[in-house]
């Protein structure tokens, strides 16, 4: 009886578990609509921004050629962006800002599980065609990473660097 019981618990909790993890497809759409708020965690790179805070907004085009334009983009510590990102191109890319080293163990992941799911707020995955926007407040000085982490794209150099400055 005891151990049926656990057993039940146990299970239980693993489908609560299951049920409570957030993830959406990288697939040929975007990524869904973020209703209410934006989930805000600290991250190394920074955290979610407000978009009334946004003081500049910086278009990046996402191009076949596993490329992004700009390749860098410089920015002030506390300052909030908006990116507005455009796929260029014929196939689905995204948009990841992140440590060198998050983006590295991500790509890597992707490969091993291409149709992983998942979205968050420093992320947008943009079909052909589309834009996407992200905007996020750089609180932390260094030097950051844009990547597209569709596998194949990282690996053939699609990332790019922010560096923000610190006072």
């Amino acid at each position: 009886m005891m151990n049926s019981k656990r057993t039940l618990l146990v299970a239980a909790s693993a489908a609560l578990f299951a049920a409570a993890l957030k993830v959406h497809a990288h697939g040929d759409k975007a990524g869904p609509g973020k209703p209410g708020a934006v989930r805000k965690e600290q991250k190394d790179w920074g955290i979610a921004g407000d978009a009334p805070q946004a003081r500049r907004t910086i278009e990046v085009r996402m191009l076949d050629s596993m490329r992004f334009e700009p390749e860098r983009i410089d920015v002030k510590l506390g300052e909030t962006l908006r990116f507005t990102v455009k796929n260029m191109g014929k196939v689905m890319h995204e948009y990841v800002i992140g440590t060198n080293q998050e983006n590295e163990a991500h790509a890597a992941l992707m490969l091993k599980h291409p149709n992983m799911e998942h979205d968050e707020p420093y992320m947008a995955h943009v079909p052909p065609g589309k834009t996407g926007q992200i905007v996020w407040t750089f609180n932390r000085p260094g030097e950051f990473e844009f990547a597209c982490l569709i596998p194949g794209h990282y690996q053939a150099g699609m990332k790019g660097r922010i560096v923000v400055a610190g006072s």
